[in-house]
């Protein structure tokens, strides 16, 4: 067993770790930190852990702490840091994007690794701090590193994203309440979506001739979680050439499944699974993926670097089947 702690409980994304860290059969979650709701039960703000736990919320952080989840707003994560140095004997994933670009990645005596499993699982592996990709680039990332590890990325390529409220964080705010969200979508920073930096690096990493525009335009959906997107870009390889590319890419990936289907966001929805679909059309490669938002693309995501960094099969804790109904 080993203990676990999280800094910043009381978001979505939070809760959802809450969940999957006190089902995992080999983490002890000693402590959840939140200043504002210290003294109160966990179940009192994660409705849904009523029956799951008793702690409550604390202001003190534990210090024999093996793994420590930062589950902190975009900005708070380094303050923090620097307010509350942590033993270097304590691994960190951080949950924000203060250390996702390369540029931001060395902290003090740390470094921080993109740690998206589908391409670092070894970097990730060998690490003590990790920074967890956002939702919407690990989903786009999902359906472009098959194609930039085969350096097949020669145009531009255009991205359409739809994502859910949960996306947004659980803060009010006018685009978030149910009376604005409801039976309606909009779009938000088109072109310039805050994911986009830490998508071309991976990109550039993988196929560094690679100096074509990530056109995004991201949506706001009418539903509480899930994330399906659809890009495309011209190519040259056939359509069973393409199939065989990501098949192959992905074949020992344990989230990551490629569809010889089309696909749609409730085959995914409360699992940890990435599902692709990629086919060619008029010159074409389409591809489409589906997430789930809170997990593949943040708390899911989260337990699988801690797994790989301390040793445990990447899939421990993680068999959520879809809520498909």
């Amino acid at each position: 067993m080993i203990k676990v702690g999280i800094i910043g409980g009381t978001g979505y994304v939070a809760g959802e770790l809450i969940r999957l860290l006190l089902q995992h059969p080999e983490t002890e979650l000693s402590f959840v930190y939140s200043h504002s709701q210290a003294g109160k039960k966990i179940s009192e703000v994660h409705q849904d852990l009523f029956a799951a736990t008793e702690m409550k919320f604390t202001d003190q952080v534990l210090k024999d702490t093996d793994v420590l989840f930062l589950s902190l707003g975009h900005g708070l994560s380094k303050k923090w840091l620097q307010e509350n140095p942590v033993s270097g004997g304590t691994k960190i994933i951080d949950m924000s994007n203060d250390f996702r670009l390369n540029e931001d990645a060395q902290f003090a005596e740390r470094t921080f690794v993109y740690g998206l499993p589908e391409t670092n699982k070894s970097l990730i592996s060998q690490s003590d701090s990790i920074a967890n990709p956002g939702c919407f680039a690990t989903a786009i990332q999902l359906g472009l590193l098959p194609l930039a590890s085969d350096h097949k990325l020669t145009g531009s390529v255009h991205i359409y994203g739809i994502t859910g409220s949960t996306g947004a964080g659980n803060q009010f705010a006018e685009t978030t309440h149910f009376s604005w969200r409801n039976n309606n979508i909009s779009v938000y920073k088109p072109f310039v979506h805050q994911h986009l930096g830490e998508i071309g690096e991976t990109v550039k990493t993988l196929q560094p001739e690679f100096d074509q525009e990530l056109n995004f335009i991201p949506v706001r959906g009418d539903f509480t979680r899930g994330i399906f997107i659809s890009l495309y870009t011209e190519i040259e390889l056939s359509d069973e050439e393409l199939n065989k590319l990501y098949q192959g890419y992905y074949q020992h990936a344990p989230f990551t499944f490629v569809s010889a289907n089309p696909i749609h966001m409730k085959q995914v929805v409360n699992s940890n699974y990435g599902l692709v679909h990629v086919e060619k059309i008029n010159g074409k490669a389409l591809v489409t993926v589906a997430i789930d938002n809170l997990l593949k693309g943040a708390a899911g995501q989260a337990v699988e670097n801690m797994n790989l960094m301390v040793g445990f099969p990447q899939d421990k804790g993680l068999s959520l089947k879809a809520n498909y109904f």
